[in-house]
């Protein structure tokens, strides 16, 4: 698969206006992904829509999921 430049381009962009607005989030993804993040953990997802509804899933994490994120975070240029 190509990589297309317009595209990484446009996603560093989405996420550079995600981190202006979010800051919170990723300071927690990466302090928790600095020590937590081992196999067997469990990450809980909750979405709480405007009427207030929730939805609510875990996961437990594999050596795969372990493995996909180092990946991901060598991408950016973290490790």
């Amino acid at each position: 698969m190509a990589v297309n430049p317009k595209q990484l381009m446009q996603m560093a962009d989405r996420l550079r206006i995600f981190k202006e607005q979010h800051p919170r989030v990723l300071e927690f993804i990466s302090a928790v992904g600095r020590s937590s993040l081992q196999p067997g953990v469990i990450l809980e997802l909750k979405v709480t829509e405007t009427d207030g509804r929730t939805s609510v899933t875990n996961m437990r994490l594999t050596p795969e999921d372990i493995e996909t994120i180092e990946i991901i975070k060598s991408l950016k240029g973290g490790k």
